[in-house]
């Protein structure tokens, strides 16, 4: 009855079909960008590392500087776009998204990219969350899991393309190419978004909450730029200093959070149980399916000598599959948990198919297991993007999203993580046996991940009486 009660709420605010479904396109589209963006150092890294003279260190962090950039940015974006204007923040993230990919282009050594990297994850932050927050602001019932499986369509279709296209325009513009093509588009974006999208606001606009903002934004940047360092070793001074810094900065988020009277994020929303769900399964899809996922360019290359353009048509068969099954979820008739809970199994037997690779494998072998993944993580991504901003009063939908996506993020940082020590460290005798010894392991614990999640999402139900807490 709470959640219905939410719907009705949410029904006053959808706009006219025309203009709404202008919403998603624009919405949808920006948000692929943002996955394009996001997977270009794929299929182009080991070119932009010899032209930019980066080393283990360096390819390390422009592969992963965009998620420190995103997870920083994401609920704090979220809560500003909700409070001053989604369509508003969302434009300020294309236009960033824009000029950090110019300066991207244009970087004359590996710390300048490194730098745009984590401009463009702020900017890709700022459209990941109001994109989703203008969608529930424009939707509601069932037409807002039609909207929410389209916008999680966009993210697999994202991921499918970006790594192929990457190559095709680095093989004919340099490594600089795709992120020519990338400013381009988001300039695009800007345009259409200043022209087709209206904007939303929350009925009861909220003060800037600087100091959650500062320490929830720091203490993400800190935390995975430790993870991060891990790939060039743990036992560093700056890892444990950036990691103990970071859970410090955000311990001290919640503290402060606790003691506002308006809160960036209003921790009473961890007493819904639909929130909380939603919360854990985008945790144990980031450190489970999207990990393992992460994992495959290294295999194949390292493991079993496939070129880097295979590598991205292999990937394909993950990405594209995820965006149809995204499409085609909002024709099941379960409810966002069984979805939730359904995907997350899906993806864990998936993940458990590609176990067991050695060196006589095919790459054949993997299609299966990826196929299944795909499928499963195409359903939970349609799920996660409705309970996001059904799961939340219906004026801060953008900050919905951006918990549920920093929770995504933290979640494949935390993964990764874990999983890249496990393969770099694995015994064995040549290095493509030590590889795929470790991978085995990796794969194990990535399907611990997200039957984890499975079992969370189970246990985070309305209690036996059937009561939530009204209004937080």
């Amino acid at each position: 009855m709470h959640s219905q009660r939410l719907e009705d709420e949410r029904r006053p605010l959808a706009a006219a079909a025309p203009a709404r479904d202008a919403t998603l396109a624009v919405a949808s589209a920006a948000t692929a960008l943002v996955l394009i963006v996001f997977t270009l150092p794929l299929t182009t890294l080991t070119a932009t590392a010899q032209a930019l003279g980066a080393g283990p260190g360096g390819q390390a962090w422009i592969l992963s500087a965009m998620s420190v950039g995103a997870a920083s940015g994401l609920l704090g974006s979220g809560a500003v776009g909700d409070d001053y204007g989604r369509r508003r923040t969302f434009l300020a993230g294309t236009l960033l998204l824009a000029l950090a990919s110019v300066l991207g282009a244009l970087a004359p050594n590996a710390l300048v990219l490194i730098l745009a990297r984590v401009v463009q994850g702020l900017g890709g932050a700022a459209v990941l969350a109001c994109s989703l927050g203008l969608i529930g602001h424009a939707y509601s019932g069932r037409a807002l899991a039609r909207a929410t499986a389209i916008w999680g369509g966009a993210l697999g279709a994202g991921v499918a393309v970006g790594p192929i296209l990457a190559a095709q325009l680095a093989a004919f513009g340099g490594w600089s190419g795709p992120y020519w093509f990338a400013a381009v588009a988001a300039l695009v974006l800007t345009v259409s978004g200043r022209l087709l999208l209206g904007e939303s606001v929350a009925a009861r606009p909220r003060p800037v909450d600087i100091a959650g903002t500062f320490l929830l934004g720091l203490g993400m940047a800190a935390l995975l730029a430790g993870f991060t360092q891990t790939r060039t070793g743990w036992d560093q001074p700056s890892v444990y200093g950036l990691v103990i810094a970071g859970v410090a900065l955000l311990a001290g988020f919640v503290v402060v959070e606790r003691r506002l009277a308006n809160p960036m994020l209003d921790l009473a929303l961890f007493r819904r149980p639909d929130f909380t769900g939603a919360i854990l399964a985008a945790l144990a899809s980031g450190a489970g399916v999207l990990t393992l996922m992460s994992l495959i360019p290294v295999i194949l290359e390292r493991a079993m000598g496939v070129d880097t353009m295979t590598t991205a048509w292999v990937l394909l068969a993950w990405s594209a599959t995820s965006s149809v099954a995204a499409i085609a979820a909002r024709w099941l008739t379960l409810t966002p948990r069984q979805l939730l809970i359904g995907g997350l199994l899906g993806c864990a037997l998936g993940q458990l198919s590609v176990y067991g690779l050695d060196a006589d494998s095919s790459v054949l072998r993997l299609l299966p297991g990826m196929l299944l993944a795909g499928a499963a993580n195409g359903v939970l991504n349609a799920a996660l993007g409705r309970q996001a901003v059904a799961s939340v009063p219906a004026d801060r939908s953008a900050m919905g999203s951006g918990a549920n996506n920093t929770a995504r993020y933290l979640g494949s940082a935390t993964g990764l993580t874990l999983c890249t020590l496990i393969v770099t460290h694995a015994g064995g005798g040549s290095e493509a046996d030590a590889v795929l010894a470790g991978w085995n392991g990796a794969v194990l614990v990535t399907v611990g991940c997200s039957l984890l999640g499975a079992l969370a999402v189970f246990l985070a139900r309305a209690p036996a009486h059937g009561r939530v807490p009204a209004e937080v």
